[in-house]
């Protein structure tokens, strides 16, 4: 995916993990319990789900060029930890590429488009193949807002705004926010190093 105005960086999520039944309202800082993650493998669907011209199964195409980074989402205070492997798009030439072209994320599962200061900007979804959520955090790992956006392969394409003063924005295969923890009160944390041994599938 691409991002209009500024570059945003998207990161690829190696596991899921349960969402409570009840949101929490996010708080100002993150907090991350000492229970040990939990990780669970998760796929991108090989076939395009889109209102533009392209329908039906596609090549797998992958990230190319990124690196990976470990990371952990708590979807609420005291909620085990959800471990993530996620793509790395921490440069403007790779927040501006993000899931352009790309059908299949493993070995990881979404991907993280990260900035070093808060931004408010818009993205798109040109050239992107499949449908997305994305879920935006501040620069204290807090929750801000999730949405899901379309595939757009032919232009005009619609511009999704973001929240005010995110930092890292991560997109996953549309509907799997919930799954993963990435719900309202969630906390994320990007600290970790790239991925060690990635699930193969």
């Amino acid at each position: 995916m691409s991002i209009r105005v500024v570059a945003v960086v998207a990161v690829v999520l190696l596991a899921a993990c349960a969402a409570p039944e009840s949101p929490v309202p996010a708080a100002s800082t993150p907090s991350l319990p000492s229970a040990p993650p939990t990780t669970v493998s998760t796929r991108m669907s090989t076939t395009v789900s889109t209102t533009g011209p392209i329908t039906g199964p596609i090549d797998e195409v992958r990230p190319a060029g990124f690196a990976t980074i470990t990371g952990t989402v708590t979807s609420a205070p005291g909620e085990e930890p959800c471990e993530l492997c996620l793509w790395l798009a921490d440069e403007p030439d790779l927040r501006r590429r993000g899931l352009m072209g790309v059908t299949a994320l493993e070995p990881a599962v979404g991907m993280a488009f990260v900035h070093d200061e808060p931004r408010t900007t818009s993205f798109t979804m040109r050239n992107t193949l499949v449908p997305l959520s994305i879920a935006f955090y501040d620069a204290a790992g807090a929750y801000l807002d999730a949405f899901d956006m379309e595939p757009c392969v032919a232009e005009p394409c619609p511009s999704y705004p973001t929240p005010a003063d995110f930092t890292v924005a991560v997109e996953v295969p549309q509907g799997r926010l919930t799954e993963l923890g990435m719900v309202p009160g969630s906390r994320l944390d990007l600290t970790g190093p790239e991925c060690d041994t990635p699930p193969s599938h």
